[in-house]
């Protein structure tokens, strides 16, 4: 029952497909600005995410200031509707990225994100954005949707991915001059920033998939969940 309706809910069993080995990854990057951008550098741009998101909360703003009993249940009801928003697009580009990576026979790289909100500073203009963002939710969708289909997934360290040369192993912070870009000040490589991540967090992903397809010494397959491993 929820707000004074009831409903009826039915669950089903679907079968997974048995988990393919990947002939090479999809590194994906996630964040604000950017929801996702991968390192085959399709962007998933979240301009029109936050355009909305600072439209609600102009709106709630104004509601909250008449400080009624009216006004409490409609913020009740515009944060669901934003809610159900937020995970129609985490939905879509979940369904996006797995997709081609079931059409090319490739796995999914994903950062490892916890603690990102206490390790990451961003502008004051982006700290309610930053503590209302979804982060993981996206990482959830992806997961979830591959494992139906037999894609593989995997979660590796993100440290260091938008600073680090993936040509010759530079890192540095200078690396990456402003948020959008990056230029390698050893090799010159330069490129966008969110892109050069994704390609790092592909890179560290095949090593790790090598670790956790590694046969043991009796030549048994080893049969662990490669998304519960991250390189650290």
């Amino acid at each position: 029952m929820r707000d004074g309706k009831w409903f009826i809910i039915a669950t089903c069993d679907v079968a997974e497909e048995p988990r393919f080995e990947p002939v090479e990854g999809i590194g994906v990057d996630r964040g604000i600005n950017n929801l996702a951008i991968t390192s085959d550098a399709a962007n998933c741009s979240g301009r029109r995410l936050n355009r909305y998101r600072r439209w609600q909360a102009k709106k709630k703003a104004e509601i909250q200031a008449g400080n009624t009993r009216s006004a409490a249940r409609l913020l009740k009801k515009r944060a669901k509707r934003e809610a159900r928003h937020d995970a129609h697009m985490n939905h879509k580009i979940a369904k996006d990225v797995v997709a081609v990576a079931q059409r090319t026979e490739r796995g999914i790289a994903l950062e490892e994100l916890g603690g990102i909100r206490e390790r990451v500073t961003v502008r004051r203009d982006q700290r309610a954005t930053q503590s209302s963002w979804p982060f993981a939710r996206l990482g959830d969708y992806v997961a979830y949707k591959a494992r139906r289909v037999g894609v593989p997934v995997i979660e590796v360290d993100a440290h260091y991915t938008s600073q680090h040369c993936p040509r010759c192993g530079h890192t540095e912070r200078a690396n990456r001059p402003n948020r959008d870009f990056f230029s390698c000040r050893r090799c010159g490589l330069a490129g966008s920033a969110d892109v050069v991540a994704g390609v790092n967090v592909r890179d560290r992903a095949r090593s790790a998939w090598v670790f956790v397809n590694m046969p043991d010494r009796t030549g048994y397959r080893c049969v662990c969940d490669p998304s519960r491993h991250s390189q650290r």
